[in-house]
């Protein structure tokens, strides 16, 4: 029929496909960039750390810089990520996701990094003199009431070394130019200047007698007793103090003290040291005391009395001067 003309939906003509769509990927400026700085448990930088950056599409890798530094450019918003570092001798690192929003800068804060576990055991030696040099500066300290010297006990026996012989002429030298020495040998001298001896004359004369009496038994006893025998015997003058057990054990290691003492080898050994001073100490005063108070008599009569005295200085020690001496009570 004329006039009739075919349409593009018209039997037999073919209908068109549509064009595949194209979807565009995100544009730059909405790309994403996750960093961070890798540091140790003190917070000190750890160059050279692998870290590992993984999307469920996506697994990228780099290097923390000589600052620990890293950072991935490039990451599409909307993706969750996971950062784990690792480096040699410590445990690996990883994150809680992160998903960036469009254009975000995100900085991995708090990346600490800690040491592999790990048994190490390591052997540290100290010098022994060094040792021993701090222990008798920490004795010097100790003052009963805060100023009377007490040097010659150590407290942390355990934790004891040697003395060295010129440690242990350093303590006797201390302790016989201490003012409280001075002061004691005075005290001594006033004592002995009312009950009349030893026998010198009474007055200003015979107190000033008695006084070098009184300061030179107590300078030759500790300077005998102290230094000069325990360092040609090798032993140690000072009273290691117990202070535990029974009341009746450590009774009898104060009462003990005169007689025994430790060795430098850390053994015990009958205390000649302290047993010579005294003899020696009472031996030398019949070059000053008067006619009178020299003799073998007088000689093992201070012996004794020195020993005594010495017995009930170290149950003192043992029982009471510790809570007396400030410093000994802080390190408590």
């Amino acid at each position: 029929m004329s006039g009739w003309s075919q349409t593009a939906d018209s039997p037999g003509t073919s209908e068109s496909a549509p064009a595949p769509q194209k979807v565009n990927a995100p544009d730059a400026a909405n790309l994403g960039t996750i960093s961070g700085t890798v540091e140790d448990a003190y917070g000190d930088v750890v160059p050279g750390a692998a870290v590992v950056l993984e999307s469920t599409n996506d697994r990228k890798s780099a290097t923390a810089d000589d600052n620990g530094f890293f950072h991935f450019n490039g990451l599409t918003p909307g993706t969750s990520y996971k950062v784990t570092i690792t480096a040699k001798g410590f445990n690996s690192w990883v994150s809680s996701p992160v998903v960036l929003t469009p254009g975000q800068f995100f900085e991995i804060t708090g990346i600490r990094i800690k040491l592999e576990d790990a048994v190490t055991s390591v052997t540290v030696t100290a010098d022994p003199v060094e040792i021993a040099t701090e222990q008798v500066q920490i004795a010097e300290k100790q003052r009963v009431f805060g100023f009377v010297p007490n040097f010659y006990v150590i407290y942390d026996s355990k934790d004891a070394v040697p003395l060295t012989t010129k440690l242990k002429y350093r303590m006797a030298l201390k302790v016989s130019v201490d003012p409280v020495s001075f002061v004691g040998a005075m005290a001594l001298a006033g004592m002995n200047q009312a009950g009349n001896r030893p026998d010198y004359p009474q007055g200003w004369a015979g107190y000033a007698q008695r006084f070098g009496a009184a300061y030179t038994d107590g300078v030759t006893d500790i300077m005998f007793g102290g230094a000069i025998l325990p360092s040609l015997l090798h032993q140690d003058p000072r009273y290691f103090y117990q202070g535990t057990g029974s009341v009746g054990s450590r009774m009898r290691h104060a009462l003990a003290n005169p007689f025994i003492c430790r060795g430098d080898n850390g053994r015990l050994q009958p205390n000649y040291s302290s047993m010579g001073g005294d003899l020696i100490s009472s031996s030398l005063s019949n070059l000053y005391y008067p006619k009178s108070n020299r003799g073998a008599d007088f000689v093992f009569t201070s012996f004794a009395i020195s020993t005594g005295t010495r017995e009930m200085s170290s149950l003192l020690q043992e029982f009471v001067v510790r809570k007396l001496t400030p410093s000994a009570r802080k390190r408590e």
